[in-house]
């Protein structure tokens, strides 16, 4: 048996951040694409010495950080400056996830969570997915919530919907779905279900080994070793 990846993504104000923090809890393994994606980009790294060649001094901080509004401004509404944007961090993020991604095989884990906000939208990694889990919630509530969330205006927010693949679009793509439209228990008894599926997918090797291991010593380890590679 194998570990596999699962990735997992929402919309904006869809409630993703609400299942990542219960797979959390269950101690699930999980690699957050938007946390690399701002130390990739910290001071002195390559993706920073880029950035500020390709979009000059005037997005940095007065500490020498990258102004992530200031920059998020600029590509918001220039596909083209985007674009190369994300020619500059993808590169890097995928080099640090996969980094992870070894750690956490070499621990042993089941299964890793790939958090990615843009994975239906990209396409690129979902090829590397044995699953993919979309966070969804109905157009209104993801509305409402966006508005009261951030203090925009109808207009706004629908905007910023706008400017994203509808999560209708991305259920037609997704393996699993978690619907967040309503109360934080009912979507926590998704995830919980969601969880206990991956966990019962693949018969777990590592954890046999380890129980082999203690149960009976280096040479029972072995022998299951010898049996798992035999069959």
């Amino acid at each position: 048996s194998r570990m596999f990846l699962v990735g997992l993504s929402g919309g904006i104000a869809s409630g993703k951040s609400t299942a990542v923090a219960i797979l959390r809890e269950l101690g699930c393994a999980i690699i957050d694409a938007d946390a690399i994606a701002r130390e990739v980009v910290q001071p002195n790294l390559k993706a920073y010495w880029q950035i500020v060649r390709s979009f000059g001094t005037e997005i940095l901080l007065e500490n020498g950080e990258i102004n992530r509004e200031a920059l998020g401004n600029i590509i918001f509404s220039q596909p083209e400056k985007r674009q190369l944007l994300n020619s500059i961090t993808h590169p890097e993020i995928q080099k640090e996830m996969l980094k992870q991604v070894l750690k956490y095989f070499v621990l042993g884990y089941r299964y890793v969570i790939l958090d990615i906000p843009l994975l239906f939208e990209t396409k690129r990694l979902t090829k590397f997915m044995k699953y993919t889990v979309l966070v969804y919630c109905d157009p209104p509530t993801q509305l409402s919530r966006l508005m009261r969330r951030n203090g925009l205006s109808r207009a706004e927010a629908e905007a910023r919907v706008a400017a994203q693949l509808s999560l209708d679009e991305k259920r037609k793509l997704a393996t699993h779905i978690i619907n967040n439209s309503g109360e934080r228990e009912a979507t926590r008894q998704q995830v919980l279900r969601l969880h206990a599926r991956l966990e019962g997918s693949l018969q777990f090797l590592w954890v046999r080994l380890a129980m082999g291991a203690a149960l009976a010593g280096l040479g029972g380890l072995l022998f299951l070793l010898l049996r798992q590679l035999s069959s």
